[in-house]
Parts: structure tokens; sequence; C-alpha cells
């Protein structure tokens, strides 16, 4: 295999997708560090890159970026004298597997002890997201701030200042004992949460959906349903991904481009993550009063429940909106309600809804809010505001599938 085999880039591209969360947990082990972790890791999918042009791409790439990563992370403890002193972060002395997988009640993924190390409670619930973002899934800290709508400097920031923290409160590297756990699981909800909403609609890149990160928080949500079956946000968690991700395969056309959710061919969404979904969010919606994500499952519900976009209860989904605005007020659950009033009682009632929002200063760089208002100015014949609506979202939009749809949609307009 030759240097500068396309084979190899692709290969380690495909690694750093699929195995860093792995790579990196196990790396954490050894090191104690979350930098140094970082810093191995990185260097591990760097050798990738000049090692298998000539010894071949591995079968199992996850064990040899592990391996190699780990070995670095030895050699550089040795050189610095600790490797037998205590570092400050975790509390496993031992590389064992199985002794850590003792104590966490049979929970033997590190990705999983890595998530609440990065949602211990001495940090802040923005921090905790954050981090956990950025080192459990290896985002770019670019697109953990597009996930916030912060700047990337004001998010470089956060993290490096919530690594800080967890090295000096000594945050030991391990689920939490059952007492701890109701405690912990809203922030590990969120944190799963956002990885699932950045690969479900992918800020950046050519490709609408990071098939990885989705399916990454799907085994995530399922790993906490299990370990907290009786939890009604967990349940409410996996019912919301279940029943949106239901729709992925009719979410694109042949060409790779966005299919609205209005012309979607139901009969390709998966019928069976729809029923367990479905049977989920009912157990979640059970609690009283319900959780925010047993009510963003429901309108998921109303939708895939439907037989066609003109069957929708439109109703029945603005009322859960005003359940889920007075729950969980947020900007972009406002601009989701809107949207809601729009189809429900008119373009003209969704274009007031969402009139208002243009003062959010959470939303004055999210593309969402600008396509919104196109659609119902053009619905509305106003076909000239509804040009410079469009060329507001496209300038807003990183996400090169969403930017050819949306300038589909203005050269239709121009038609």
């Amino acid at each position: 295999m030759l240097r500068g085999d396309p084979r190899v880039g692709a290969a380690v591209a495909d690694a750093h997708r699929r195995e860093w969360a792995f790579v990196l947990a196990a790396t954490v082990r050894v090191t104690r560090d979350l930098d140094l972790a970082e810093e191995c890791v990185q260097d591990a999918y760097a050798k990738a890159l000049t090692a298998w042009p000539a010894t071949g791409i591995p079968r199992n790439t996850g064990a040899w970026l592990t391996t190699t990563a780990r070995r670095r992370a030895l050699d550089l403890l040795r050189r610095q004298a600790t490797a037998a002193r205590a570092l400050p972060l975790l509390v496993e002395n031992s590389l064992d597997e199985a002794e850590p997988q003792r104590r966490t009640g049979g929970i033997a993924d590190d990705r999983l002890r890595l998530v609440f190390v990065c949602c211990h409670p001495t940090l802040s619930r923005d921090a905790q997201v954050a981090l956990t973002l950025r080192l459990l899934c290896g985002l770019s800290t670019a697109e953990v701030a597009r996930a916030f709508l912060v700047g990337e400097p004001t998010m470089s920031a956060r993290i490096t200042r919530a690594k800080k923290k967890i090295a000096q409160a000594r945050i030991p590297y391990r689920v939490p004992a059952p007492a701890e756990l109701p405690g912990r699981v809203a922030s590990v909800c969120e944190v799963v949460h956002l990885l699932f909403t950045t690969g479900h609609a992918a800020p950046t890149g050519t490709e609408l959906i990071r098939r990885d990160l989705v399916e990454r928080a799907l085994d995530l949500a399922r790993m906490l349903h299990t370990l907290l079956p009786g939890s009604a946000d967990v349940a409410g968690l996996l019912a919301l991904i279940l029943l949106t991700d239901a729709r992925r395969d009719a979410r694109l056309d042949e060409h790779g481009q966005p299919v609205q959710l209005a012309e979607q061919n139901r009969g390709r969404w998966d019928h069976g993550a729809i029923t367990e979904g479905v049977a989920l969010a009912r157990d979640a919606l059970r609690a009283r009063p319900p959780g925010r994500f047993a009510l963003m499952a429901a309108i998921a519900a109303v939708h895939d429940e439907a037989e066609s976009w003109d069957a929708t209860d439109w109703r029945e989904i603005v009322g859960l909106y005003d359940l889920l605005v007075d729950l969980w007020p947020s900007p972009v659950v406002a601009l989701n309600r809107a949207v809601a009033v729009g189809f429900a009682d008119g373009p003209a009632a969704g274009l007031a809804a969402l009139d208002p929002l243009a003062d959010e200063r959470q939303l004055a760089g999210y593309g969402y809010l600008a396509a919104a208002r196109a659609e119902f100015l053009a619905r509305l014949g106003r076909i000239r505001d509804a040009r410079a609506a469009y060329e507001e979202a496209l300038r807003l939009t990183g996400n090169a599938a969403e930017r050819a749809h949306l300038a589909r949609r203005l050269d239709e307009l121009t038609e």
C-alpha cells in the first residue's frame, strides 16, 4: 500500500467517526488526565496516516488506535516520572478491564463512564454538555459551539475551564453509585440528546446526517435505559431518539438531498422503531408532571402515527408545544411551536408567531428561523420577502446538503 493512498485517509476518517470515543475513554484510564489522553489519541490518529500505508489498514482499527494511544501515554508518563504517582483525575490504578466492570454494576463501556465524569455536578450544565460532546464524541470545538449557538472562542474557553475543574476536583472515572444516579441523569440525558441532534442535522459538512453520532447517541440512550429502567426522563429520551430517527431512510432523496417531512415516503420509515418509541413515550408520559423529553417524544409520535402529512393533528402538536414551552422555555422550542402554529392556523398566524423571535439573541445566527419565515412568506405570495429570507438562511447555514436544499427552494421562487 503506497503512501498517499486515499484508502488510508478514508479509513482514518472512518475510524475517527466510529472509534474516537472508545479510544479516548480507554486512554483516559491510563493517563488519568483528559488533556494528556486527548494528545495521545490525536498522536495515534496521526501515526495511522504514516504507518498504515506501509503495514496495511488493520482489521480492527479501533484496537490498533487504542493500543498505540495507550503506549504513547505510558511512554510520556514514564518520561515524566509520574507513572507510579497518583494523578489528580481518576481513581483506577489497574489496567485490568474486569475490575472497573465489577465496580460499575456490569456497565462495561468506558464511554458511559466518561459521560458521567464529564457530567459531574461540580461543573455547570453547559460545561458538562460541551465537554462530553468534545471528548466523548470527538466533535470539534466549532461543532460544539454551533450546537450551543455561541462563538468558537467562548466555547474553547468553556471547555478548557471544565477540564481544569475536573482535575482540581479529583473526579473519579466511574459510573456513580445507585444512590447518586438520579441527580446526575438529567445532565447525561441532555448530553445524549445534543449528541443526537448534532448527528440528526449536522451543522457543517457535506452530509445532512452524521450516522455515527446518531448511532452513538442511540447506543448511549439504550445503555442508560438498561441502567435506569425506572427513569421517565431516560425512557422519554430513548423514545424521542427512536421516533425521530425512524424517518432516517426517507429524509434524503437518491441524490442525497433533504426531503421535507411533508414529502417523505412514510413507507420507508422504520415502523419497528416507531412501535418501540411510542410504547416508551407512553411510559414516560405517566410521570407527573411529564418531563421535557417525554413531551418531545409525544410530538414526534404524533408525526409518526399520522397516515399522511395532511392527516397530522397540528392542534395536538401545538398543545404539546404549549406544555413544553412552560416546562422548558427555549428560543428553539418557541420557533418549533411557531412553525406548528403556521400549519395549524395558516401561514399568516405562523409568521406572526415567528416575528417576535427575530429579537432573540440566541437565534441571531440560526438559519432555521429565516428558513421558516421564508416558507410562510412564500405561501402568502410575498415572493420578494421570501427570497430575501431564503438568502438570509443560506448565509447562516453551514451544511452543504441543507444549503443545496435552500438554494433549490430559492430557484423555485425565481421560476
